[in-house]
């Protein structure tokens, strides 16, 4: 009990010192922020920024299983596809509420994910990329496929109709959908930041250290890299449910073989190996073939090539990694917004009496 006791204590200190931090104040500050946008902004630049949380979570999914576990994957589009043809298929076939779809993409990602990971994932290297390629190239001709046809719609693909506002809340369609993605993606953003700090984070980052050391240590490598992969897909496949909501449309050309590999461009932009790294990536995705486009008309994707290879050159670890370098200055310029701005300040006294 003389043991358990101080262990408990510092366990308590570190979640207060967290809670109490510059950078927690901060990030509930842009939290709150975040909130306010759909009452400043247009209806379309409020979907932007709903796509834009819809490609976090995706990036999120290749994140874990390509930055902490050390696996290259090409194919998470086709989890994009699979979540997206669940939720459309449930709520045009079987009149299932949008939000109750949710789960049910969730785990059918997670067990396909899962089972491809199992034989998959024994290749390693470049195989297991061509392996997760192949099933990016595969899974558009499977969905126009004349078997699926009536539950896919080949071709044509399935129209959905954008929900409402529900309990008569004072938003239009596009508001609440951004909301509601809002709140989805802080959940899965939470759960993927202590899922990595936790014993299976720990267990995936010593297998993409050193495998041989991570089986001698007793780790379950197969177990372990099959697992990664599944949660990497339900969120990959969550992200596709939430996005096919958003557009109101899905159809097998929307996730070709270019959306696997834009959520890899994603991850490795925003920060491979970090969890902030997806929104990064997410907005990098989102504005700047928009940017591109606008200053050329003939040759937008040979800026675009620019863009990338500027930022491998000048920020090789992502737009995360850039930032952590800074961190000592970041820290101290957080602590002097946090003690300018009067309701960051009054959130971390909160903070401080609530820890």
């Amino acid at each position: 009990m003389s043991i358990a006791v101080p262990d408990t204590e510092t366990k308590i200190a570190g979640r207060s010192a967290l809670l109490n931090s510059p950078r927690t104040v901060l990030c509930l500050g842009g939290l709150a922020a975040a909130c306010l946008l759909p009452f400043v902004l247009s209806n379309y630049q409020v979907f932007q920024l709903t796509l834009v949380l819809v490609m976090a979570i995706a990036i999120l999914g290749v994140n874990l299983v390509t930055g902490y576990n050390g696996q290259i994957s090409l194919g998470h589009g086709a989890f994009y596809a699979i979540g997206a043809y669940v939720t459309a298929i449930l709520m045009s076939k079987a009149g299932v509420a949008y939000w109750a779809t949710l789960p049910v993409s969730a785990v059918v990602c997670l067990t396909v994910g899962f089972l491809f990971g199992f034989p998959a994932l024994r290749l390693g290297g470049h195989n297991l990329a061509l392996a997760t390629f192949a099933l990016a190239v595969a899974a558009p001709q499977i969905l126009k496929s004349s078997t699926f046809e009536f539950w896919t719609g080949g071709v044509q693909g399935i129209p959905l109709a954008k929900p409402a506002a529900p309990f008569g809340m004072p938003l239009n369609e596009d508001s609440w959908l951004y909301f509601f993605t809002l709140s989805i993606a802080v959940v899965m953003f939470l759960a993927a930041y202590n899922l990595v700090r936790g014993r299976t984070g720990r267990a995936i980052v010593a297998i993409r250290e050193n495998q041989l050391a991570a089986e001698a240590m007793g780790i379950n490598t197969s177990l372990y890299k099959a697992l990664i992969f599944g949660i990497s897909a339900m969120y990959t496949g969550l992200a596709g449910s939430l996005g096919a909501i958003a557009v109101q449309y899905v159809a097998p050309d929307s996730f070709t073989v270019f959306l696997s590999i834009s959520l890899l461009i994603g991850g490795v932009v925003g920060g491979i190996a970090s969890i902030s790294g997806a929104l990064y990536g997410a907005a990098f995705l989102q504005f700047v073939p928009d940017v591109t486009d606008s200053l050329s008309k003939a040759a937008p994707w040979a800026i675009y090539g620019l863009i990338l290879i500027l930022f491998m050159r000048f920020m090789p670890e992502g737009i995360a990694g850039f930032v952590a370098r800074l961190s000592p200055r970041r820290n101290a310029r957080v602590a002097y917004v946090v003690a300018r701005v009067p309701m960051l300040r009054a959130l971390r006294r909160w903070l401080g009496r609530e820890s």
